[in-house]
């Protein structure tokens, strides 16, 4: 069967009813997915085999006061019984392109130093790795209970 690559629209949360394991890192939580299809500068990518979702990249348009919007790839998954087909390059070329028609400027999109499999796939997409090592600082808001987010 030939998998569909396209930008999800937001009145289309109902396609994350059928989604393939491992493609997000946690269940789909219907609050969130509605907020996130409720917010016109978040942007969803799937990869459809059939109805089953078995890819994703999200991304997120932004301004900033003294610079041109911008779309910065949250994520990229795609199912491991779908590796190597060039759906996680489909993937982000679309989510580039859809970023484009919007007018921003740039996408960009972070990975570890060791994820060689996620370097080779946006090389692949046309990315330019700027080399120059990044440090992450995180702050944690809230203790991270994935377990209640699944019930709720």
């Amino acid at each position: 069967m030939t998998i569909a690559i396209r930008v999800l629209a937001p009145n289309e949360a109902h396609v994350l009813d059928h989604v393939a394991p491992d493609v997000f890192d946690y269940p789909i939580n219907p609050q969130w997915r509605d907020e996130f299809f409720g917010d016109p500068r978040h942007h969803l990518v799937v990869a459809l085999d059939g109805d089953l979702v078995v890819g994703m990249a999200s991304g997120v348009h932004y301004l900033h006061p003294d610079k041109p919007p911008d779309l910065w790839i949250n994520e990229v998954g795609v199912a491991p019984t779908h590796h190597n087909q060039g759906i996680g390059r489909q993937l982000v070329t679309t989510l580039i392109a859809h970023g484009a028609s919007l007018g921003c400027y740039e996408a960009w999109v972070l990975t570890s130093p060791t994820n060689e499999p996620a370097k080779h796939m946006y090389r692949a997409a046309g990315a330019i790795p700027d080399e120059e090592l990044s440090v992450m600082f995180t702050y944690r808001l809230r203790h991270r209970d994935h377990r209640a987010d699944r019930d709720a």
